[in-house]
């Protein structure tokens, strides 16, 4: 079975460059060990969304006096709430489907794969060979070597999705958005939640004051935060699960442990392909290609950013840099993302600490409160705010937005990062209104107005408006 290209992983960034490489009129062999779509699908971006949708019914319901509206306590039914994921997984996952991708010409091979040599796999007892290869094998929960972690049942995001009742008491190893998300929706959902994070603050990667709002969210809802906690060891106890952390117990009968991923590179033959792998994962360049001239490899499963964004772009040029003239660069040092909370914080480009270290005193940073854009005052949802890293002369280096919605508010300043735009260009867009798009057109108005009028552009145009 000869093909132009085979891939190994269907997940998003298989997915994306299957449908690419297609379109370009190649014969592809799509290769997947598990379930199409992979993580993002199944135990990921959308399981969590739908989980995180229903925890904010529930939220809603419980303080909707405020709004002049009868509340009440609402009585969660768990297994409804976990049959309606399952429902919007399938929905998603039809477009997605064998079966669909096959009506799309691609031969989709639902087996282990493992190379023979950098030519050749094999699959089920089959010997597929290509011209060119890319693995996107994704990520796996990280266990870390706590004592006593292996003695005890404990979830990921993998087998969160198997639960048919919520725990009463769910501790949460880890202060990642992952964690963060499913311990706000737990919470709210009626368990009752501590997280215990090694690091002074959650979010880590986030900026501290964006972190500093989703943490008092997180504690308004009652989840208990411990932080500069790592755990030092798991037990059984006559009342469930105990975790020590910096000296302190935490007890409950349920533990989620959401502390990052590792790269699925075991079993690939990748030695026989002549493909390296370090601990970040599989070793390729700023194009994504490896050691094998003919062998690409995209997404989670060579390391850095974790994110099924990130690895379909990367998908997509992968299949760019192997069969059209020229190459991109597919490792995007900063790329936007979001942990969807109660607020939501979203990012793109520079962090102020990354772009003073890069730019010095060119760095400016420009901040509007939530609080003061129309449409959150309506709404009701004034936690927040929208900080933008921009250069002296204007140019857009990052932006950080938190508030409800947040993810959508961010899109403008993605394109403004990406494309180098200045604080005017944002400016001189116009967006509707009411939306909280329009905070976006308001920061940079003002922004823009700062550095039109000072210094002695500012008085050359008081003089021409005399």
């Amino acid at each position: 079975m000869r093909y132009d290209l085979a891939i190994i992983g269907a997940g998003s960034a298989g997915l994306t460059a299957a449908r690419f490489a297609a379109r370009l009129g190649k014969r592809i062999a799509l290769i997947e060990a598990n379930r199409v779509g992979g993580d993002c699908t199944w135990t990921g971006c959308v399981p969590s969304k739908a989980l995180l949708h229903a925890a904010r019914v529930a939220h809603a319901i419980r303080n909707a006096g405020r709004y002049g509206i009868a509340a009440s306590d609402p009585s969660v039914d768990f297994r409804t709430v976990m049959s309606r994921i399952r429902a919007a997984i399938e929905q998603i996952y039809a477009a997605e489907s064998p079966d669909a991708l096959r009506a799309e010409g691609i031969d989709v091979i639902e087996e282990r794969a493992e190379f023979a040599d950098s030519r050749t796999v094999s699959a089920g007892g089959r010997r597929i060979t290509a011209k060119r290869f890319l693995i996107c094998t994704g990520a796996s929960p990280f266990v870390p070597p706590v004592p006593g972690l292996t003695d005890v049942p404990y979830l990921t995001y993998e087998t969160f999705w198997q639960l048919e009742s919520l725990p009463s008491r769910l501790t949460v190893i880890g202060g990642g958005p992952i964690g963060c998300e499913l311990a706000q929706a737990c919470q709210r959902l009626g368990s009752q939640v501590t997280l215990a994070e090694a690091l002074p603050r959650i979010l880590p990667n986030d900026e501290p004051d964006a972190a500093a709002i989703v943490a008092s969210s997180l504690r308004r809802d009652g989840v208990e935060l411990r932080l500069s906690s790592p755990v030092e060891s798991v037990r059984r106890s006559d009342d469930g699960i105990t975790v020590t952390a910096a000296g302190d117990d935490i007890a409950g009968d349920g533990l989620l442990v959401a502390l990052g991923r590792r790269p699925n590179v075991v079993g690939l033959g990748l030695e026989a392909a002549g493909v390296d792998c370090g601990d970040a994962g599989i070793v390729v360049d700023d194009y994504l290609r490896t050691g094998a001239r003919d062998i690409y490899a995209a997404g989670d499963c060579i390391g850095g950013f974790q994110f099924t964004h990130y690895a379909g772009f990367q998908g997509a040029m992968a299949v760019r840099n192997m069969m059209l003239p020229g190459r991109s660069r597919a490792r995007p040092a900063h790329p936007p993302w979001a942990t969807f909370t109660d607020p939501e914080a979203a990012h793109v480009g520079y962090t102020e600490e990354q772009a003073r270290q890069q730019f010095g005193d060119q760095t400016l940073v420009s901040t509007l409160p939530m609080e003061s854009i129309d449409r959150a005052v309506t709404d009701d949802a004034g936690d927040g705010f929208i900080k933008v890293v921009h250069r002296s002369n204007g140019t857009v280096l990052g932006a950080t937005v938190v508030g409800r919605q947040a993810a959508e508010a961010l899109q403008g300043w993605s394109i403004a990062a990406a494309r180098g735009l200045r604080m005017g260009h944002v400016a001189q867009v116009m967006q509707a209104y009411p939306s909280l798009a329009t905070g976006n057109q308001q920061i940079a108005w003002d922004a823009y107005l700062d550095g039109l009028t000072q210094g002695f552009a500012g008085r050359a145009l008081r003089w021409l408006s005399r």
